[in-house]
């Protein structure tokens, strides 16, 4: 599969990436079942992995890790890259009284002891701040994520959800780069391509990771756009013998930013068959016709 190479770091990542923000959705949480979608991505080529402390209540990376510290030989295998900030109100804490965001070191540093607890490993390839928090002290947040660089617990930092000012004012404290955003975009979501964000990723050399490409699930459900593209989806898909989910990935990855889809799935059998996305041909034009079929507008 192909790979996309991090700015100023010798590391890279596959194209397409799994994200595991459902694992604790699916009704057999087993190390098996785990291990079988771990191994399932593998064999696709697909060896990124997208965690944040937060998912399935605080769970998932533990759930992930239990098939790590089973096979301790799966870690070379892969990258992990997990968020942190996002404090949920739940009856895990129940001192907290609302949702509430926090980029101080205190607790950034302590969300990655857990998440390198939970998953067995030594460390992270990359840590995004999850949202853009209105309290950050930039200085304190970027000279925590520097020095859990420098201390070899992570090996990359980045960010989640941020447009440029916020990524930047964080970066104006940092020695290291920012080499990760991770924004939504989808057929559904066409916002980052309208508002200049992925322009500025481009412009400051970040690789723009595509969280909900199906705009979570929501392309197969009832709502007006996605009746009016999915038929195009379909003609598509049985023209190059393939999957509308399939399709809609391809359409991502034919953006020249070279977008990377976080693929989140419990169906092994949908796994299995990703990587054809990327042999999928979406030209110009049709790029375009998909756009106009979802937006329900003419291009001015």
């Amino acid at each position: 599969m192909q790979r996309i190479n991090l700015i100023d770091i010798e590391l890279s990542l596959s194209r397409l990436i799994y994200g595991v923000w459902r694992l604790a959705d699916d009704p057999d949480q087993s190390i098996k079942q785990v291990r079988a979608k771990i191994d399932a991505a593998l064999a696709e080529g697909i060896t990124t992995f997208d965690h944040a402390d937060i998912y399935g209540n605080y769970e998932c990376e533990q759930l992930f890790g239990q098939a790590l510290a089973q096979d301790s030989s799966l870690r070379s295998k892969m990258e992990l890259i997990s968020k942190c900030d996002i404090c949920l109100n739940t009856e895990k804490f129940p001192d907290r009284r609302v949702k509430y965001y926090d980029t101080s070191a205190a607790y950034l540093n302590s969300s990655v002891e857990l998440s390198l607890q939970k998953l067995h490993t030594d460390y992270l390839d990359c840590l995004l701040i999850h949202r853009p928090d209105p309290l950050m002290n930039a200085a304190e947040t970027g000279a925590a994520l520097d020095a859990l660089i420098d201390a070899g617990k992570i090996r990359s930092a980045g960010v989640s959800n941020f447009h440029a000012p916020e990524w930047r004012l964080l970066q104006g404290h940092m020695r290291h780069r920012l080499v990760i955003n991770q924004v939504e975009i989808s057929i559904l979501c066409q916002d980052a391509f309208l508002n200049g964000d992925l322009s500025d990723i481009q412009s400051d050399g970040l690789a723009p990771l595509a969280w909900s490409p199906l705009a979570g699930g929501r392309l197969f459900g009832d709502e007006a756009a996605a009746q009016r593209v999915r038929p195009l989806l379909a003609r598509l898909a049985a023209e190059q013998n393939s999957r509308m989910d399939l399709v809609a990935f391809a359409w991502l990855l034919a953006h020249p930013a070279n977008i990377l889809p976080v693929v989140g799935t419990n169906n092994v059998g949908r796994i299995q068959g990703l990587s054809e996305a990327l042999a999928i041909k979406i030209d110009r034009e049709t790029w375009f016709e998909i756009w106009v079929a979802a937006s329900g507008n003419e291009l001015p």
